[in-house]
C-alpha cells in the first residue's frame, strides 16, 4: 500500500475513536450539562463561595439546585438575593459560564436576574 494512504487511514481512525469516546461521555452524563446551563441562564451573576456559607443560605431557606449534585465533584449551588450574597465576605465574583474557574469552585451562589415591575 501507498504510505500516504496509511497515514491517512490511521488518522481517520485516530479521529472516530476520539469522536466515539465523546459521543460515549455526552451520553453518561444524562443530561447534567445541559441542566447546568439551564441554571446558569437564570443567573445575572456567580460568586464562588465557601461550604459552610453554602450552608448557611441553604438554613436560611434557599434551595440547592439538584444539578450541583449531579456534577462530580458536587456542588452546592444556591440562588439567592444580590444584597446576601453582598454580605458574604468571602464570596468571589467568577464568569458566568462553563468554565473553569466555575468548575472548580466548591459552592457557587447565583443572583437572578432583577424583575421589571
Amino acid at each position: 500500500m501507498n504510505p500516504s494512504f496509511d497515514r491517512r487511514i490511521r488518522e481517520r481512525r485516530a479521529r472516530a475513536l476520539v469522536r466515539s469516546w465523546d459521543y460515549r461521555q455526552r451520553r453518561h452524563a444524562r443530561g447534567v450539562w445541559f441542566r447546568l446551563r439551564r441554571v446558569l441562564a437564570d443567573a445575572s451573576a456567580a460568586f464562588a463561595i465557601p461550604a459552610d456559607e453554602a450552608r448557611t443560605l441553604i438554613a436560611e431557606g434557599h434551595r440547592a439546585e439538584p444539578v450541583g449534585r449531579e456534577l462530580e465533584p458536587p456542588k452546592v449551588i444556591v440562588f439567592a438575593p444580590a444584597e446576601r450574597v453582598a454580605q458574604i465576605a468571602s464570596a468571589r465574583a467568577v464568569p458566568l459560564r462553563l468554565g473553569r474557574d466555575l468548575l472548580e469552585a466548591e459552592s457557587l451562589a447565583l443572583t437572578r436576574f432583577e424583575t421589571i415591575p
